[in-house]
């Protein structure tokens, strides 16, 4: 999963220099941070984004101290010592010098009395966005051996990279003018400071491989190419969707390298399930989650206030606070023992060896093989665009009613999740899926981007049946997700039918036989779904029936007599013995004394 939160000048500042630069671990006053990363046992930070290149840094350098302070920290150039000292040496004085290697509008004029928003006086730097894999990657990762360790580790950094990558190519926007009315895309790209970290800030160190991704908020107008701040709200509007593109993808290379599958698990009863590699025993999960425990220890005193001073339960939005309300209360402090990765993954080792056996964690790598075997061969690693767009467009539409382009790419991402269960997929299979909702099921609604599902385009002929999404919209006697699980599961079953219905009636059936009803006399024209069809099949009477039946009759005796005559001819040749003839079948509808008859199982004759 991927959260973001911004970082100010002062509090967000020193908590990126004194938490995220260095780990998880204790930093000591005055230490270097290359020193303190190599006590913490963390590697250093490293360069990414297609904007580093306006800078003059390098994909891969490592970020020093001086160059974070400089850009994440004031919002100039990485390298403005040098640029001052050149300026200065050209007779430039101390402000033009300095004014010379701020990137867009210095921070110190969001200080100044003229501002009139708090939000302008406290501006944003950057934006720390924390990469998470699943937690039994986590425990895969931290329990088995190196080789397994690093192939997690390289399958974290594409996957982090890949969404990296799609928000500056398709969602970072640069603002510019009063109140950021005029936006577009950036000209070069992001620049991103990643750091890796290894552990959870539990009271008891348990394995979470994640990484912090801090984004500059300097960015380059496509334009004019002069420096402004990023769009912090369209980042913050498809943090979901890329939430789902990083764990789809982190799926896909974790599957092709290492040939594990992945599994639906629920983790709340009536919400969505998380994906959880196959074969990693469950009692591990509960074993590194020790920070979510202690969460659900402290939520249900909170929830108890709330509903003593609301009068009534929370809702989805009030739970949703009130749970980091008790993420913040139960936070404990960074621990200041320093120790290394591999002193980390011993003491991880042993506590799990102790709690659930050394056959539970050494042989993790192999159940997870066989668990994959399993889960290959019962799911078909196919994926039905139609299907998927009904499924889409019925859990989004439940769940919000009225939604926008990012909800149906991120549900669409979570559907390719659930069915390729870890398999590779056709690039742009995401968007394909929104564009066919887009296309076929849903209208405008209001006077912004969102949209609504289109009822009519749902039911075409049922006029009756269109409103049988709307009461589930309303009900809240379910969670959300099991309601929107319903409708979609209803609009799949009449997708099959309809198809089931065209298959039918496209299908030729020289043998078969349609027998009206007795109790109709004139049966209901067939039709098969196709807009352009509209011509009924040709009825057929008893008369045509009894005719059929003759002269399918006639036609198996002359097969028959033709078969009889074949095997005479071949005995004469071969000199055998002749056979005597076998006796006269029955007449059609008949049946012989002590012969039992198999329902449903036909020969010929009428169907």
């Amino acid at each position: 999963m991927i959260s973001m939160s911004p970082i100010r000048p002062g509090h967000g500042w020193r908590y990126l220099t004194r938490g995220v630069m260095v780990g998880d671990g204790h930093r000591r006053a005055g230490a270097p941070l290359r020193a303190a990363q190599d006590e913490a046992g963390v590697p250093p930070g490293v360069w990414k984004g297609r904007g580093l290149a306006a800078l003059g840094l390098t994909a891969g350098d490592v970020v020093t101290e001086r160059q974070a302070e400089l850009l994440l920290g004031e919002g100039r150039h990485p390298d403005a010592d040098r640029i001052e000292r050149e300026l200065l040496a050209q007779g430039k004085s101390p402000a033009q010098a300095r004014r010379a290697t701020v990137l867009g509008r210095p921070i110190e004029h969001n200080a100044s009395p003229k501002t009139e928003k708090a939000k302008e006086r406290t501006p944003w730097l950057a934006m720390d966005l924390v990469f998470r894999a699943p937690s039994t990657a986590h425990i895969a990762w931290a329990l088995m051996d190196d080789d397994h360790r690093r192939v997690l580790e390289l399958c974290d950094d594409i996957a982090r990279d890949k969404t990296l990558a799609w928000l500056e190519e398709s969602v970072a926007e640069i603002r510019w003018k009063a109140s950021g009315k005029e936006r577009a895309r950036v000209k070069d790209g992001l620049v991103v400071a990643v750091f890796r970290h290894y552990e959870s800030r539990a009271r008891e160190s348990r394995p979470l491989l994640h990484t912090h991704a801090v984004v500059s908020i300097r960015a380059r107008r496509p334009h004019d190419g002069k420096w402004g701040n990023l769009s912090a709200d369209s980042l913050m509007t498809h943090i979901v969707a890329a939430d789902t593109l990083y764990t789809l993808s982190f799926m896909q290379e974790v599957s092709a390298r290492l040939g594990w599958a992945w599994e639906p698990r629920e983790v709340t009863p009536g919400r969505r399930p998380v994906m959880d590699i196959a074969g990693i025993d469950r009692r591990l999960i509960g074993w590194q989650s020790t920070r979510r425990q202690q969460i659900e220890d402290a939520l249900p005193v909170l929830t108890a206030r709330y509903e003593e001073r609301q009068g009534h339960a929370p809702g989805e939005r009030a739970a949703y606070a009130l749970a980091c309300q008790a993420a913040d209360q139960t936070r404990s402090p960074k621990r200041t023992e320093l120790l290394s990765l591999t002193e980390l993954r011993e003491r991880w080792r042993a506590s799990a060896t102790r709690a659930f056996g050394a056959c539970t964690v050494y042989r993790l790598a192999e159940r997870a093989r066989a668990a994959a075997a399993a889960v290959w061969a019962r799911v078909r690693p196919v994926v039905d665009v139609v299907l998927a767009a009904v499924d889409v467009v019925a859990v989004v539409y439940v769940m919000r009613g009225a939604f926008a382009r990012h909800h149906l790419l991120a549900e669409a991402r979570r559907h390719l999740a659930y069915v390729l269960r870890g398999r590779p997929h056709r690039p742009g299979v995401d968007e394909t899926i929104v564009q066919a909702v887009v296309d076929d099921y849903t209208r405008p609604v209001g006077r912004g981007r969102r949209m609504t599902a289109d009822l009519r385009a749902l039911y075409p002929r049922d006029t009756e049946d269109q409103a049988v999404l709307r009461p589930l919209t309303r009900s809240r006697t379910a969670p959300p997700y099991e309601r929107a699980r319903l409708a979609a599961s209803a609009l799949a079953a009449r997708v099959r039918a309809a198809r089931r219905a065209a298959r039918l009636g496209s299908r030729t059936r020289p043998y078969a036989v349609a027998v009206p009803a007795t109790s109709r006399p004139h049966p209901r024209p067939f039709r098969d779904g196709r807009k352009d069809d509209h011509l009924p099949e040709p009825e057929t009477g008893i008369d045509t029936v009894e005719q059929t039946r003759q002269t399918l009759g006639a036609a198996a005796a002359q097969v028959a007599a033709t078969l009889q005559d074949s095997r005479r001819a071949r005995e004469a040749a071969h000199g055998l013995r002749p056979q005597p003839a076998p006796a006269t079948p029955p007449p059609p509808h008949t049946q012989q004394p002590g012969t039992q008859h198999t329902p449903g199982r036909t020969t010929g004759g009428v169907t």
